[in-house]
């Protein structure tokens, strides 16, 4: 396996890691700060600048400039796609429902993605594939508990964020061909900010942010610190790794989002997260052990696939 899929694989798990905790924190954050879309405004505008600062101490400025026409054409996409819309369905959604149903609906990221990235990005899934997939939906529907599946408004604006992040992820591919994955991040964060900045302005919401507390802004930065670690490493793992796998890899997040609601909020730990876990646990050694088996098959368009004109 090459030094470049061993390292999208490590940062997909550390992705995995934070996207569970970051829906943990984001639910109280949410709740605290009580209107949603200025909550991921600001959230993710504190994000923009950092990614910002970084391009600017990194003097990868001067990769804008020599963006072709396409490219700001996918990079704008990102923008509306991942970076704006889903985000105020998301965390409007997260309100209404709890964190562990939306980090199950979430995690279903993997299936939307598989379904888009075969017939596009021309990627393979086998077998073992399939079986690992299987384990690791299996181990969400353990630990979500398939009774208590509801499709209340809550639940649909989640799974409209989900199937709009999952699209998003088929473009950055794309645009992950010939741009790194710190400009097409910072793209996403940026154009998305200033997009849901303007749904404030429409809702004449700008009285809300400046009237934030200490507490209020001390959770949101939190969630901020959160989002950049996320968006940092996925896009970097998505960059050298297929995107099925990478997808897969963030499932496990929702089993730390349960654990961190059972020590923090409900203080029960069920036997079906033992079930979960070892259902998840199976179903990652499985996708990182077929990753290694068809590394050297991996061709060249399932790693860097090819420009769409």
């Amino acid at each position: 396996m090459s030094s470049k899929l061993k390292l999208a694989i490590g940062l997909a798990l550390t992705t995995a890691v934070i996207s569970g905790t970051s829906l943990f924190v984001s639910k109280i954050a949410v709740t605290i700060v009580k209107d949603p879309i200025v909550f991921t405004f600001i959230k993710n505008g504190v994000v923009a600048v950092f990614l910002i600062g970084l391009l600017i101490m990194s003097s990868r400025l001067q990769e804008l400039k020599k963006l072709k026409k396409k490219d700001i054409v996918k990079l704008s996409a990102i923008g509306v796609i991942g970076g704006s819309l889903p985000f105020i369905l998301f965390f409007t959604g997260l309100t209404m429902i709890p964190a562990v149903t939306a980090a199950f609906i979430h995690k279903t990221l993997f299936i939307w993605v598989a379904l888009l990235a075969v017939p596009i990005l021309k990627e393979r899934i086998g077998l073992l594939q399939f079986v690992a997939l299987a384990f690791l939906l299996g181990g969400n529907l353990v630990l979500f508990g398939i009774p208590k599946m509801t499709l209340g408004t809550g639940e649909l604006l989640v799974i409209a964020a989900t199937i709009l992040w999952a699209i998003e992820n088929i473009i950055a591919k794309k645009a992950l061909v010939n741009i790194s994955s710190p400009v097409v991040a910072s793209a996403r964060m940026v154009l998305g900010s200033l997009i849901i900045f303007g749904v404030i302005l429409v809702q004449g919401k700008m009285s809300l942010m400046t009237s934030l507390t200490a507490s209020q802004w001390g959770w949101t930065l939190l969630t901020s610190a959160l989002l950049t670690g996320y968006v940092l490493t996925w896009y970097t793992a998505l960059k050298h790794a297929p995107a099925t796998l990478v997808a897969s890899l963030l499932v496990p997040a929702s089993l730390i989002t349960n654990a961190l609601s059972a020590i923090f909020l409900t203080h029960t730990f069920p036997s079906t997260q033992l079930l979960s876990g070892t259902l998840l646990a199976l179903g990652i050694v499985l996708i990182i052990s077929r990753a290694y088996k068809i590394a050297p098959k991996i061709t060249p368009a399932e790693l860097v696939p090819e420009e769409i004109n």
